[in-house]
């Protein structure tokens, strides 16, 4: 399975997976430009007792357990792939969201990380969800 298709698969899965919580999605895969060529892209934007909530899905697939013995952390925990960069990306691209949506900046909102780890093997996914990762 390439990336582009592992993570096109893991937004499927958060996105089905944030709807059976409660959630109400209001869109998907928002670009905006920051500055020059830099973008910003939210994977998910949902909404939940009047929080509005920023999704960056972060998926890995491995192939049975051989795989995980010879992969760090990083296979348990996509989200670590989340970092200070990409966290600012993503509250100025739903800053961005708000205003092109006439809603006020001070209205509840929050940046959320769904990690998604798929075993290609047997077809099953392990799915977390952190809310509110801002660091």
């Amino acid at each position: 399975m390439s990336s582009r298709e592992t993570g096109n698969i893991g937004e499927k899965i958060a996105e089905n997976f944030l709807k059976e919580k409660g959630y109400k999605i209001l869109d998907k895969n928002y670009s905006f430009r920051i500055f020059g060529p830099q973008k910003g892209e939210i994977d998910i934007i949902a909404k939940k007792d009047g929080v509005i909530s920023f999704v960056e899905v972060k998926t890995l697939a491995y192939r049975g357990q051989s795989s995980v013995s010879s992969v760090s952390g990083e296979l348990s925990n996509p989200e670590i792939k989340v970092d200070f960069i990409k966290m600012q990306k993503i509250i100025k691209t739903g800053q961005s969201w708000l205003m092109k949506n006439k809603i006020p900046l001070d209205s509840p909102w929050r940046v959320d990380v769904v990690a998604v780890v798929i075993d290609e093997k047997t077809q099953k996914a392990k799915v977390r969800h952190l809310e509110n990762a801002i660091y």
